[in-house]
């Protein structure tokens, strides 16, 4: 069944959100009570000079009920200065605390979620969804408690001044009720899908500049201006069903609130020329009626604050409910590992998720990628994957630091599953080297240290020795504290894979993973790489994915993988001399 934006639990979960500024909010309300207040004053004192001091020519006291009005409007300036700061601060406090917590749930979800899910989307709920849900945290309660509380308020002076005028207006308030209710559905529907192209759009915006390069090169700007124009055209179409159904929202509303106002003219002045009010009585009547047109306007305003932000809140509440990477309950207190590695039996396939949030995913099916494998690595010992692509080189290498969990059997190291370890303590043991070197936007000693966030100047420097990249860096203009770009643009492909081994070194794990970790780079640079990853793999358990074949022929033991698991192992010579599938790959100096 689907779930309403208004549903009970949701708004329950939405309040809770309020908790931590509780004080501010309160105060909040109490300054948007005195203000509800102090607008219902107003035609009361209006009254009163008309119908008794100003026909009696009672000036004193007409000045001194003038005096208290100017009271009253500097009160409600100083009070509307605390609800627009101190509201909007509510606001930004719990947008705040929901991207925060938005955020650090996004770093525990699983890879399988990134692999379906663009980033563009994500990020469109990071920033416009809570902007939306911030607004809505600011007015929603505030707008609909002084708007009540002043609709409230003016039937009763109404019904002072004459019971049947309020009953009049009680008449006529119910029909705009019913257009509210009668379009609430359709105006969600159409929140819901511009929300969605929303994402769409920047998830386009987000692909297309950060393959910049990739376009230039290929002149293929035009080919991206026309994709971006499709998620345009859908964006804006998605905006026109909109706007439409606004337009017709509006103008329904505006209808009933020009025959509200007709109908007070047409019964306040047949009441005044019948003698049943007097005329300060009228001008009151017509005063409480404008202000209670006002907070019926704001709750037009507000409809639409409530379907843009519980929209927000629903998308941004589908995330929290996406369960994050399996964490053991009780874990096993391992400190650091030795790097005896076995895999027994293990089964992976890659499932179609259902996990993701519906806005451009391209979902893997299921697939087999390995299935009742078992291998042993001692510690120490360097061992390359080889074969052809889809074989399940890499994958077996991600379901080592639990990047997926298995479907079935087991994985051990040093004789403890890693289900049984802590996700945490599992990675702290594992360094990883890929092919795809990953730069944050800032320094390169912020880079490094990225293998060690505690690690001093000393130790980030012995590890930028450790990978040839020490003299490198102290060329820079800042040195270590040199600005790399954005994903590190500003370096070169090998300068960016030291970086990552200075990482690796200064992380200092029992067991490395080495996946295609020079297959990006030229010759020239991949023998001097290669020299600094031999360093990184000394007194380590190495699990190497080959490029190129040349490069692991001193590895302890060689597994050939292919789609129908392992079907070769040994060392070089072994398997030259077996004159198998490895032979005939390295004669002909194949890449695998």
């Amino acid at each position: 069944m689907k779930k309403t934006y208004l549903s009970f639990g949701l708004v329950k979960k939405f309040a809770r959100y309020y908790k931590p500024h509780l004080g501010m909010f309160i105060f909040d309300l109490v300054c948007a009570l005195l203000i509800s207040v102090c607008n219902l004053v107003y035609p009361s004192i209006a009254r009163t000079i008309m119908n008794d001091y100003a026909p009696n020519g009672q000036v004193n006291m007409i000045l001194i009920f003038s005096g208290v009005l100017l009271a009253i409007f500097i009160l409600k300036a100083v009070l509307n200065y605390c609800v627009t700061y101190y509201g909007h601060m509510v606001g930004v406090k719990i947008q705040g605390d929901m991207r925060k917590k938005l955020f650090a749930h996004l770093e525990r979800l699983p890879f399988s979620y990134y692999d379906e899910t663009k980033v563009g989307a994500i990020m469109s709920r990071i920033t416009n969804d809570l902007f939306q849900i911030a607004e809505l945290a600011h007015h929603g309660p505030e707008d609909a408690f002084l708007s009540i509380i002043t609709i409230i308020g003016a039937l009763i002076m109404i019904l002072t001044i004459d019971p049947w005028l309020s009953l009049i207006v009680l008449v006529v308030l119910p029909p705009m009720f019913i257009v509210v209710i009668a379009m609430r559905k359709k105006r969600r529907d159409v929140f819901k899908e511009n929300r969605e192209k929303t994402a769409l759009i920047n998830a386009s915006i987000e692909s297309a500049l950060s393959g910049i390069r990739v376009s230039k090169s290929y002149t293929a700007e035009e080919h991206e201006v026309e994709k971006f124009s499709s998620a345009n055209a859908q964006l804006m179409e998605a905006s026109r069903k909109n706007y439409k159904v606004m337009g017709k929202f509006h103008t329904s509303m505006n209808i009933c609130m020009d025959l509200l106002y007709l109908v007070t003219l047409l019964a306040g002045g047949l009441f005044f020329c019948f003698g049943r009010i007097s005329s300060g009585d009228m001008a009151a009547y017509i005063l409480y009626i404008s202000m209670l047109l006002s907070p019926i306007r704001v709750f037009v305003t507000l409809i639409e604050e409530i379907e843009n932000g519980m929209s927000g809140f629903v998308r941004f509440d589908e995330i929290l409910n996406i369960a994050p990477e399996y964490e053991t309950p009780n874990p096993v207190k391992i400190g650091t590992l030795k790097g005896d590695i076995c895999f027994d039996r293990v089964s992976f396939k890659y499932d179609k998720s259902e996990q993701g949030d519906g806005e451009g995913q391209d979902a893997k099916s299921s697939q087999l990628v390995i299935n009742d494998m078992s291998l042993k690595i001692a510690k120490g010992q360097t061992v390359a994957l080889v074969g052809p692509s889809g074989g399940g080189k890499t994958t077996l290498c991600n379901l080592l630091p639990r990047f997926y969990q298995i479907d079935s059997g087991k994985i051990t190291i040093d004789g403890i599953d890693i289900y049984d370890m802590s996700l945490a303590d599992l990675r702290k043991n594992i360094g990883i080297v890929q092919q795809d070197v990953f730069l944050y936007g800032g320094t390169v000693k912020e880079n490094i240290a990225y293998g060690n966030l505690e690690a001093t100047q000393e130790q980030i420097e012995n590890a930028a020795k450790l990978a040839n990249i020490h003299d490198f860096i102290m060329t820079l203009p800042d040195g270590y504290d040199t600005y790399v770009g954005e994903r590190g643009v500003k370096l070169s492909g090998g300068q960016k894979q030291r970086v990552s081994i200075a990482r690796a070194f200064l992380k200092n794990p029992p067991v490395l993973i080495l996946d295609e970790a020079t297959s990006a780079l030229d010759n020239v640079t991949e023998l001097q790489i290669q020299e600094s990853l031999e360093k990184l793999s000394n007194g380590r358990t190495t699990i190497v994915v080959a490029h190129r074949l040349s490069t692991v022929k001193n590895a302890d033991e060689i597994i050939v993988i292919n789609e129908d698991g392992i079907v070769e192992r040994g060392n070089h010579q072994q398997l030259m001399d077996k004159n198998g599938i490895y032979a005939d790959l390295y004669k002909k100096g194949q890449k695998v």
